[in-house]
């Protein structure tokens, strides 16, 4: 039996609504998972995931292997008892870990040398060991070892890197041996779609439980990013979950939900949320600009979050500027909670083929 069921397709858009199938529970598709890099989404406690009605989180198994470690994680019967968290879970295996310098000590076709953030040590992490970390956590689904790049690289490093993520995805899938796990390979290439149709169609042989599109959103123009999402989807079959990794804002949502994306992840609501750009019907908010200063109206009137119904603006605004962490706190709830609704939203359109008109109102209301 598969692990993806395709419910819904949109008659005028790739838009689709389905269920991925999970060792803790069916997930309703197009879902976002809120980042929880070390166990906890920043300033977002479980209780109130629960209540938002967010069924998946994503967490680093790079992170997770070095501190707490695997003997701790085991020793508490695994990633989701640790956690103390019953619904699923994904786990990356470290590769966006390669975006970041600090990380990264060096890369072989052997697998990558990462830098211990904590002590400064270097660990290989190689695609065998990266399936067995991921094996052990006991996440609901692993993700394959990548060779991600910068954006801006020429076509031959982009060459290069997408050769080793295939060669990467074969052993990852050749070591996964958690039955209760799914796992999805991660296609590569760049900019380039050739090289993107090579990554496609070589990981899409290997019948991964799904498929993840990697390398974008990460500097690429967003025209350019719809363009690989939906060239990459002629190869893939219909009954393989697509997942987008690192997109999180809502027009950039809807975007990719119209060219057939089913998962989304990004830390991007609660980073903005601590930065004050708060997720509005109307557009995005700077809560901390003095105009809000004697506002006693909430931050979204359409909202019925909890911050919505019992805080003003003026409240709000004043917790951001005195630095009081409970500020940062009320206002990553409403940016957690605003993309969960979001995605309920969408998934009710596309179930009753309205989703074209649904995102269309949006965005003139947005803009």
């Amino acid at each position: 039996m598969s692990c993806f069921e395709l419910t819904h397709e949109s008659e005028s858009s790739l838009a689709r609504a389905g269920v991925l199938h999970t060792a803790h529970g069916d997930l309703a598709t197009p879902f976002f998972m809120p980042v929880a890099t070390k166990g906890a989404v920043k300033f977002v406690e479980h209780p109130d995931l629960y209540k938002m009605k967010v069924d998946c989180l994503i967490t680093n198994a790079f992170i997770n292997y070095l501190k707490p470690g695997l003997q701790i994680i085991e020793k508490a019967g695994g990633l989701h008892k640790f956690f103390g968290w019953d619904k699923s879970l994904f786990t990356d295996s470290g590769g966006f870990q390669l975006l970041s310098e600090d990380f990264v000590d060096h890369v072989t076709n052997n697998g990558v040398h990462f830098r211990n953030p904590f002590d400064k040590s270097v660990h290989l992490i190689t695609p065998e060991q990266a399936t067995h970390i991921q094996n052990t956590l006991g996440s609901d689904v692993a993700m394959c070892l990548d060779h991600v790049l910068h954006f801006g690289k020429n076509r031959l490093e982009y060459f290069d890197a997408m050769v080793r993520t295939t060669e990467w995805a074969l052993r990852c899938k050749e070591s996964h041996k958690n039955n209760n796990q799914l796992l999805f390979g991660i296609t590569q290439g760049g900019t380039f779609l050739d090289l993107r149709k090579k990554s496609t169609l070589a990981l899409e042989a290997m019948e991964f439980d799904g498929l993840a599109l990697g390398g974008l959103c990460i500097g690429e123009d967003p025209s350019t990013m719809h363009n690989i999402t939906e060239y990459s989807k002629r190869f893939i079959a219909k009954e393989r979950p697509i997942y987008l990794m690192g997109v999180g804002s809502p027009l950039e949502i809807l975007n990719l939900v119209e060219r057939g994306v089913d998962i989304f992840d990004s830390a991007y609501p609660t980073r903005m949320a601590r930065h004050g750009r708060i997720f509005t019907h109307k557009g995005p908010l700077l809560i901390n600009r003095s105009l809000h200063k004697e506002s006693f109206t909430s931050l979204d009137p359409e909202c019925d979050c909890f911050v919505c119904r019992n805080h003003t603006r003026a409240y709000l605004h004043h917790l951001f500027k005195t630095y009081e962490q409970n500020g940062l706190m009320l206002l990553s709830y409403h940016n957690t909670y605003f993309i969960a609704k979001l995605m309920q939203e969408i998934r009710t359109a596309i179930k009753e083929n309205n989703f074209e008109k649904f995102k269309k109102e949006f965005e003139q209301q947005y803009k």
